[in-house]
């Protein structure tokens, strides 16, 4: 007997109507016919999406829980549709210690609705070697810190460590060229006067493309797996494109907006890497079966988004829109509705380890996400979960939505 059973189910890459039983946390049957069960729950029709994951969050928690902590980030998560994130390391202190990691491991099972994995901050070799004992799924480089010298370090001390541990050998990278965007932010500060957009000329997309290829030299000399965070421009796609063990990301910002949304917005949408020219960005048409969708939830108060053009604080909250987003894409004709559970589902997971999710399969855990793709709408920041109350996309008309979020088999969201 299934201790659930979602009845009448669409499912992206099949006819008709489903049954699908859950056990134990996991999919038990996938069926034209109904099963007994203790609890059944009629879908309507909508379709059923293997419940997303975002390997790219900041959740501030510790040390920066105003902005967001593990319950509203995960909550929020929930709330878009999202059943695992991974959280990024510059918390204060940085998960780049064993005993910051491990404490950060501690809060996140004390608060998170979602399931969850923290990358992790790089270090002495000594200290990573201690930090691998927990099996991260990558650790993270922010290359626009860092300087030629300090890069090559880092990267010769993790190909040490895939060689003496368990370490996967994958390393997620922020791709700004330091030398490039401090030069470049400098003249831009010369200027009388500034204004929103200038700060997408202080780091421009050549910065970024430079810094890619910074990156994939120095993960190949190093026997290292790439994954590229936030990839915004259009020629750094296509370097990544003709490089081997290379993945990236795209965030919904940078699909869908370009520079001349500082000129609407401000420093709200101050990011990093900056919005692009539309020349020069990445875009929906780049969305393909290998892409992956990172969110670079990234929330911060509206005080500090406010705070003129170098120093507000860089960063969009974005999981409560992305995936209302893609699929008024899809609605559109834009988009194909059978790449959404590729890009937020089965990529992230093959990318990044989690071989139990990612699919709507017989023995898979039971992590599903319900979308209505009629739903219309319009976004609400006061009817979101997560801390920040600021988004571009306030107002914005969206058409398809999801509608319930399944984790390990228990209903967290229910708006069927």
């Amino acid at each position: 007997m299934n201790d659930l059973l979602l009845k009448n189910c669409k499912l992206v890459d099949k006819q008709g109507e489903y049954f699908i039983g859950i056990k134990n946390g996991k999919i038990n049957s996938i069926s034209k016919n109904s099963k007994e069960s203790e609890t059944e729950i009629d879908i309507k029709g909508n379709i059923i999406l293997p419940g997303l994951i975002d390997p790219h969050v900041h959740f501030r928690d510790p040390g920066l829980t105003y902005k967001e902590d593990f319950k509203s980030g995960s909550l929020s998560a929930a709330h878009g549709g999202f059943t695992t994130v991974i959280d990024m390391p510059n918390t204060k202190p940085q998960t780049n210690t064993y005993e910051n990691y491990k404490e950060k491991l501690e809060i996140a099972n004390s608060k998170s609705v979602v399931n969850f994995k923290l990358h992790a901050g790089t270090n002495t070799l000594e200290e990573m070697e201690k930090i691998a004992k927990f099996n991260p799924p990558s650790f993270k480089i922010f290359l626009d810190l860092e300087n030629d010298e300090s890069l090559e370090e880092i990267f010769k001390n993790l190909g040490i460590l895939k060689e003496k541990t368990n370490y996967n050998g994958l390393v997620t990278v922020h791709c700004e060229k330091k030398s490039i965007a401090d030069e470049c932010t400098k003249k831009e500060k010369e200027k009388n006067e500034n204004n929103a957009i200038d700060y997408s000329y202080a780091r421009p997309s050549i910065a970024e493309d430079e810094s890619i290829k910074q990156a994939i030299k120095l993960a190949n000399k190093n026997n290292l797996k790439l994954h590229i965070c936030h990839l915004s421009s259009k020629k750094g796609l296509e370097i990544a494109k003709n490089s081997k063990n290379v993945s990236w990301e795209y965030t919904p910002h940078h699909l869908l907006l370009d520079n001349n949304a500082y000129n609407s917005y401000g420093t709200i949408v101050k990011t990093n890497p900056p919005l692009r020219e539309f020349k020069d960005k990445i875009g929906i048409s780049d969305m393909c079966k290998d892409s992956i969708i990172g969110t670079d939830h990234a929330p911060h108060t509206l005080e500090e988004k406010n705070k003129g053009v170098w120093n507000s604080a860089p960063g969009i909250p974005n999981l409560e829109t992305v995936l209302p987003l893609l699929l008024t894409e899809v609605n559109y004709g834009n988009l194909d509705l059978k790449l959404i559970p590729k890009i937020l589902s089965y990529n992230p997971s093959k990318i990044f380890g989690f071989d139990n999710k990612g699919e709507i399969a017989i023995g898979k855990d039971a992590d599903i996400t319900v979308i209505d793709l009629k739903k219309e709408g319009k976004f609400d920041i006061d009817s979101f979960y997560t801390k920040a109350r600021y988004t571009p996309f306030k107002d914005f008309n969206y058409k398809g939505h999801q509608i319930m979020t399944i984790i390990n088999g228990k209903i967290v969201v229910n708006n069927l």
